[in-house]
Order: C-alpha cells, then structure tokens, then sequence
C-alpha cells in the first residue's frame, strides 16, 4: 500500500511537467517579420542585389569581348599600310568591332598627316573605349557603399519598433519580446552588408579586368605607331 501510495505524486510530476519545444524560424520568417519599414528595406536591398548581379554579369561579358586579341587584324591591317591600301585597311577596320579596331580606324584615317595628330586621335578613341567599358561602374560602386547603411537604416527601424512595443506593454516586458525585435532589426544589416560585399568585390573585380584590357589597348596601338614611323 505505501508504495502504491509512491509512485502517485511520480505519476503527478510526469504529467504537470511542460514540454519544451524548440521553436525554429525560416529565412523567410526573418524577412517578413520586420514590419511595413523592415519589409520596405529588405525590398530595396533585394533590388540592389539583382541590379548588382545584372551589372556584373553584363560588364564581364562586355570586357571579356572587349579582351579578345585578334592577331591576325594588326597583321592584315600591317600588310595593307605597307602595301599602302588604306581603303583595304580603313574598310578592315569598320569591319570589325572590337575597341583596338576602332582606335585604329582613328589613325587610319589620319596617315599622311604628322604623328601627333594620329596618336591624339587614337588617344581620345581609345578615351571613348574606356568609358563604354566603364559604363555602370559607379552604380556597383554605390552600391557597395549604399547597402551597409540601407540595412543599418532597417536595423535603426526595427530597434525603435522594438522598444515601442515594449514601452507599450508597460510592465509586462519578457525577454521574448526583446530579443524577436533585435534578430528582426538585426536580420537587414545582416542583408545590407551580404549585398554590400558582393557588390564590393565584383566592383573590384571587373576593374582589375578593365585595367588589363587598358593595357592591352595600349601595346596594340603603340605597335601600330611604331609601324606608322617606320614606312613614313
């Protein structure tokens, strides 16, 4: 009978006692939980990233074209100013799109004249090439700089969202209340600075990229000048 009477309280305590259980929060819990001013600058860095991938993908692809070395057009257009066919090599040249076949054209047109003026002539073509390549640059670069303070803007939103709630519940403050609003503010500067780096590093990258093809712009022209001098 007394261990009968034992194992009740044991029965009680198993069948009072709470359960826990884990509460999990997707990613797209996190998004939309910041409220109207949350939601509106999570909208706004979703805007910027896809701005920022078009730009990367297009200006790679634009460079990348822009790098392809043709030898055999500084060749053919050697064999025609050394055969003195400028109609041939001036023809080649429109002919051909890329930005060396442009600069060239430029002094094509310009032989017989001093060499001054068809190396500015090739200088200021070769100007206009690096500003097309460069086109969009600086919108990565704000982009870059913009998305931190953006999803920092969020943060800031969230954070007043936050203790207003909590100011209006007067006493009845847990630490729930508290700690959903900060991973909420937290969840932009999170996004901000996601869309920030990626922004950053493919700015960085496409003007190393835009350097090379600089460079290479220029030894093909000075090539060209130097074969200039030697049939003047």
């Amino acid at each position: 009978m007394n261990s009968f009477l034992l194992q009740i309280p044991l029965t009680t305590d198993s069948l009072s006692a709470p359960v826990i259980t884990e509460k999990t929060l997707s990613v797209i819990d996190l998004i939309t939980s910041g409220g109207i001013g949350g939601n509106l600058v999570m909208g706004a860095l979703g805007l910027l990233s896809i701005f920022a991938v078009y730009i990367l993908i297009e200006r790679f692809s634009a460079i990348r074209k822009a790098s392809i070395e043709d030898d055999s057009f500084l060749k053919s257009i050697q064999n025609f100013v050394e055969a003195k066919d400028i109609e041939a090599a001036k023809t080649l040249c429109r002919n051909t799109d890329s930005p060396i076949s442009r600069m060239i054209e430029k002094g094509v047109n310009r032989i017989n004249k001093p060499m001054t003026d068809i190396s500015a002539a090739i200088e200021n073509q070769g100007k206009l090439e690096v500003f097309k390549m460069e086109n969009n640059l600086a919108s990565l670069a704000t982009i870059s700089g913009a998305a931190p303070m953006i999803g920092f803007l969020g943060t800031v939103i969230g954070m007043i969202v936050a203790f207003h709630e909590m100011a209006s519940a007067g006493g009845n403050i847990d630490v729930e209340m508290l700690s959903k609003g900060i991973y909420t503010a937290m969840t932009t500067t999170v996004a901000g600075l996601i869309v920030g780096i990626i922004a950053f590093i493919a700015y960085n990258y496409l003007v190393s990229k835009v350097d090379k093809v600089v460079f290479m712009l220029e030894a093909k022209t000075t090539e060209f000048l130097d074969l200039l001098h030697h049939n003047e």
